[in-house]
């Protein structure tokens, strides 16, 4: 069994912006933290986002849900932290990739770390680790490889896996451009197995010189620009903190529950003060067991409030632990919706649903089947994503097996919240294999979030017999 990832600690409390949780910190603070996964050997990965980023996030629910479950979120983009001011939680600096990527290198070199660029076309990969060796003639650059141009979900991932398990370097580099390259990371981290990686877009070209920069007024006049700078307006209206004096926290408690869980009461705000006096305590709770936070009392919460329960979410995600929303407030319930977050938290109306739901999930199977004549009825569960891909498969495969051809074969997906674009690969799997053994699969009852994956896959007419 693999050991839990540690949590990657900052003192500052992130702020939502858009719905994304940028971490407050400055870039030798990154390179600090990037050190600190390192030492774990432990696998995780870095998002560093821009306007762009962004923007498509707001429309494609699987990006949106990587930037939610990353280990680090970074602000690559002065707008960002111009936002994060107005907002009322300012980030430190901007955190660029081009700017950072160059002092990571240079650390790296000091810290025997050894580094491995993936992506880019041939040309530019081999003429950045030429570059950069001359630059940094200790550095360990273990490995420098462009694969073939394909689709995701096309690509030889096992290939790509075999040489960087081959070189084991401590930091991977990945220039597939975006998001391309964050959902290749998102699907295969956890099986590289490499403690930091990050899509580093077109950095190769800039350690090469070759890459062209967009004009600042270009920029400006952008549509994603335009977007985001009204989308700001509208989050500061509906979320804004009145500038005041200093104000104090208001009350919380943790308590345990008689089952080993932990119920947090939320205070009547939930903002910047409150995020900074108890995120810490809050946090113990999350890593000790499963909890639940009650939001019963809480009448307002702000970017940054919003910004400490998806640090919260994130971190029980990390540990297999449950985290549930109690009772939010119709004003609460606005903002996650706002910010498109209601569809991330599980949320309940009681605390005894919340343990219900909760006792009932642990003995759930994520796979359900059952023979009707000549069809196969199977249920999937909850998310399908890279953590439970091979389990569900297995599980699925074993089902399937006896099935004979001309037979039908169902697989209902109404319990599914979420799939990424291993899941998606998952259902491509079995729906080219059964049709090579002349049975018929369909999937049924298909969630929007589901949809949206499978549309910005390219996949819904072929997965779902519908058209786009």
């Amino acid at each position: 069994m693999q050991a839990q990832t540690p949590a990657v600690r900052n003192a500052r409390a992130p702020i939502a912006i858009l719905g994304v949780p940028f971490d407050g910190v400055t870039t030798p603070e990154t390179l600090g933290l990037i050190g600190e996964m390192i030492a774990s050997g432990q696998p995780h990965y870095a998002v560093t986002a821009d306007v762009d980023f962004i923007v498509q996030a707001t429309e494609d629910v699987e990006l949106r849900r990587i930037l939610f479950d990353t280990h680090l979120v970074l602000a690559d983009g002065a707008p960002i932290v111009w936002a994060s001011k107005f907002l009322g939680n300012p980030l430190p600096e901007r955190v660029s990739v081009p700017g950072m990527i160059p002092q990571l290198l240079a650390l790296a070199e000091q810290k025997g770390w050894r580094v491995f660029f993936l992506g880019g076309t041939e040309q530019s990969v081999a003429d950045a680790a030429e570059k950069t060796r001359a630059k940094y003639p200790k550095l360990q650059l273990v490995g420098a490889y462009s694969p073939p141009s394909k689709p995701l979900l096309e690509m030889d991932h096992a290939d790509i896996l075999r040489r960087v398990h081959e070189a084991k370097p401590d930091i991977l580099l990945v220039a597939f451009g975006c998001p391309k390259q964050e959902k290749w990371i998102n699907m295969n981290y956890r099986e590289a197995g490499v403690p930091f990686a990050v899509g580093v877009g077109a950095t190769f070209d800039f350690l090469t010189g070759t890459f062209q920069r967009v004009s600042w007024l270009k920029k400006i006049l952008g549509r994603d620009t335009q977007v985001f700078t009204f989308a700001i307006l509208r989050q500061w209206r509906r979320l804004r903190t009145w500038k005041t004096a200093a104000r104090p926290a208001g009350e919380a408690a943790v308590e345990p529950d008689p089952f080993g869980n932990f119920v947090i009461h939320a205070p009547a705000r939930l903002g910047s003060a409150e995020a900074q006096a108890f995120g810490g305590e809050w946090l113990r709770a999350v890593e000790g067991s499963h909890v639940m936070f009650d939001l019963a009392d809480t009448v307002f919460a702000d970017s940054t409030g919003l910004g400490a329960l998806i640090r919260l979410r994130k971190r029980a995600r990390e540990l297999g632990h449950q985290f549930f929303l109690v009772a939010p407030r119709p004003t609460v319930n606005a903002a996650l919706r706002l910010m498109k977050l209601d569809e991330f938290f599980s949320i309940q109306a009681t605390v005894a649903n919340a343990r219900n739901l909760m006792e009932r999930s642990a003995y759930a199977p994520i796979v359900t089947s059952g023979v009707q004549e000549t069809n196969l009825q199977i249920r999937w569960t909850g998310e399908v994503t890279a953590q439970n891909a091979v389990e569900l498969g297995a599980y699925t495969d074993s089902e399937l097996s006896q099935l004979t051809p001309g037979m039908t074969v169902a697989i209902d997906l109404s319990r599914v919240t979420f799939v990424d674009s291993t899941g998606i690969g998952l259902m491509l799997r079995f729906k080219k294999n059964l049709k090579r053994r002349d049975i018929n699969l369909k999937f049924l009852n298909t969630a929007a979030s589901v949809r949206n994956v499978l549309r910005h896959s390219r996949l819904e007419e072929f997965l779902l017999g519908e058209p786009k």
